[in-house]
């Protein structure tokens, strides 16, 4: 056996020195993600304390920081056989409303100002683009006044009605709708398809990434909804989820247990959805196109 054979070949002997190299970026991506989590690891381990406990051991960091060692669901069933439980409710209700009659108020909007022809689409385009760049709470104060006047202070439709109407959602559907060729709206007319069937038969099916893009929105931008829940649903039987969640925080004696405990549920379902929700969302783009 010679020294040569011995001896590792050039190419190899650069691969094993920058191996190493090759898996920083996804060490510091893993160390990055560890610090984001923390604060939620942190709230996950004060929900599962009794109350008293939740902010003793602040004055040392350590793994019990983290962990809980006698861990108890206690905080978890007494909000939620409580007030706390029917505003969870409601918000989960109210939120999937949105979503269902926001994406068809939207999608049907969209498909207009997409494929009809008609005077002043570019001012109710316009219009639409503006409605989103306007900051809500500028608007919510007059909103619900007029609101109220129409009698829907504490109802569901009048907590529902700013959501259903996101000229984001539009704006995100019309972009998508105006990539569909002519040409296969066109052969479906020959056909002899109305344009409802265009709408529910072409565009539909092919926008399901878009879709779910837009009803992602909906259901972010009515979930962390805090000022307009506040003036249009007062009472306990019609509030959601982040007024009850702020009427915990506001007792004469807090119990950071279910404080924690109720932060922990608001923020892990809508965590849970947009992981459920991403999957589909990337097989809608990879099965998306024409056939």
């Amino acid at each position: 056996m010679t020294t040569d054979t011995l001896t590792d070949p050039p190419a190899r002997t650069a691969h094993r020195r920058h191996a190493p190299l090759r898996h920083a970026p996804a060490v510091v991506a893993a160390v990055i993600g560890l610090l984001f989590a923390l604060p939620l690891l942190w709230v996950l381990a004060g929900s599962l304390r009794p109350g008293d406990e939740v902010l003793a051991g602040l004055d040392e960091l350590t793994w019990r920081s983290f962990v809980p060692t006698h861990a108890t669901l206690d905080n978890y069933a007494t909000l939620l056989q409580g007030d706390f439980g029917r505003a969870v409710l409601n918000s989960v209700g109210v939120a999937a409303a949105v979503i269902v009659v926001g994406l068809l108020l939207s999608a049907t909007a969209a498909f207009a100002l997409s494929v009809f022809d008609f005077p002043a689409r570019g001012a109710v385009f316009a219009v639409i683009l503006l409605s989103f760049m306007i900051p809500f709470d500028a608007i919510a104060i007059p909103l619900s006044a007029t609101l109220r006047d129409w009698g829907l202070q504490n109802t569901y439709l009048g907590l529902m009605l700013p959501g259903i109407g996101n000229g984001l959602a539009i704006f995100l559907l019309r972009q998508f709708f105006l990539a569909v060729p002519r040409e296969l709206v066109e052969a479906a007319r020959m056909d002899g398809l109305g344009w409802w069937g265009v709408f529910w038969k072409i565009y539909l099916p092919l926008s399901r990434p878009a879709l779910i893009g837009a009803g992602l929105t909906l259901f972010t931008f009515q979930w962390q909804s805090y000022m307009w829940p506040l003036l249009i649903g007062t009472e306990p039987s019609r509030q959601l989820g982040p007024i009850a969640l702020s009427t915990l925080q506001g007792q004469l004696v807090v119990d950071y247990g279910q404080v924690f405990a109720a932060a922990a549920i608001l923020t892990l379902i809508p965590l849970l959805v947009l992981l459920r929700l991403q999957r589909y969302f990337t097989q809608s783009i990879a099965g998306s196109g024409l056939k």
